[in-house]
């Protein structure tokens, strides 16, 4: 993957939030998208999060392979977690979110009773860019308290939300970390929409993505994109996908920067199908 400069100055203002704001919940959520669980969780959390208890919260399910999501619950629960999976557009999934919470925080809340206490529970959201924290909350608030928008670097500030289950919500803005020591994961990221496409080479970070399509999920390039040789080098797909749309520019030549914005826009909305980068019986958790 290209160097790029990713880490605005916004993101270290939000680790030292979420530092100086954690005395002041009960649980966090950890927002990690379906699709690159394992990517998608911020080696940081462990730390900034400890010793609060920590619920994992599995997004855009509806863009995931079933069998890998559930295969990720399985691990993830298996390594003393608390997972849930759901698609926070739709709906679905939402309504186990507020019962494993109530779950985790039984004692809590009866040791609060106890005491005559009967305060709302809170819970910090925090998650990568563009893994749906805002449309999360909205779902649980039943309102649109925080602001949304399919690009990341939206939410700047701290927001603190009722929902109509008695508990509150700390919104946060999408946070990465200053290095990845794997350049895959961040290309993972990248094909996710975690990270600005300002930033990013977009035919090769396409041509790169199509290359770990072309064996596992090719038939949706085929019926899109009219790819014909599967087999063939990064480079020849994502022109064979070019031509295959009719992105020609004058001369004839495939036009592989329009083909490139396309297919990551289609991988990204779910338009190629229900496709997961990372599986959990994989040794490493980096299937593809």
């Amino acid at each position: 993957m290209q160097e790029v400069q990713w880490f605005p100055g916004h993101m270290a203002k939000t680790r030292r939030m979420i530092k100086e704001n954690l005395s002041l919940v009960d649980c966090v959520a950890e927002l990690v998208d379906a699709r690159i669980p394992q990517s998608s969780r911020n080696p940081e959390m462990d730390d900034l999060c400890a010793n609060k208890p920590r619920i994992l919260v599995m997004t855009k399910i509806d863009l995931a392979d079933p069998a890998a999501t559930f295969g990720w619950i399985e691990k993830f629960r298996a390594d003393g977690l608390f997972p849930t999976a759901l698609d926070c557009k739709s709906g679905a999934g939402m309504k186990n979110f507020a019962p494993l919470l109530r779950t985790i925080l039984h004692d809590k809340k009866a040791h609060d009773l106890k005491r005559g206490m009967n305060k709302a529970l809170r819970v910090l959201v925090v998650g990568i860019p563009n893994v749906g924290k805002s449309t999360f909350i909205n779902r649980l608030a039943g309102a649109k308290r925080a602001k949304t928008e399919n690009r990341p670097g939206v939410t700047r500030g701290k927001q603190w939300v009722a929902t109509r289950e008695e508990f509150e919500l700390l919104d946060t803005p999408g946070v990465l970390w200053p290095k990845f020591e794997d350049p895959a994961v961040g290309e993972k990221l990248a094909f996710a929409g975690a990270i600005k496409d300002t930033v990013l080479d977009m035919e090769e970070l396409a041509a790169n993505l199509l290359g770990i399509l072309a064996p596992h999920y090719g038939a949706p390039l085929i019926s899109r994109f009219k790819i014909k040789n599967l087999q063939a080098e990064k480079y020849s797909l994502l022109e064979q996908a070019a031509r295959g749309r009719g992105f020609l520019i004058s001369g004839g030549e495939a036009d592989t920067q329009r083909a490139a914005n396309v297919i990551l826009e289609e991988y990204r909305s779910g338009k190629l199908g229900r496709i997961s980068l990372e599986w959990a019986e994989d040794t490493d958790g980096l299937a593809l």
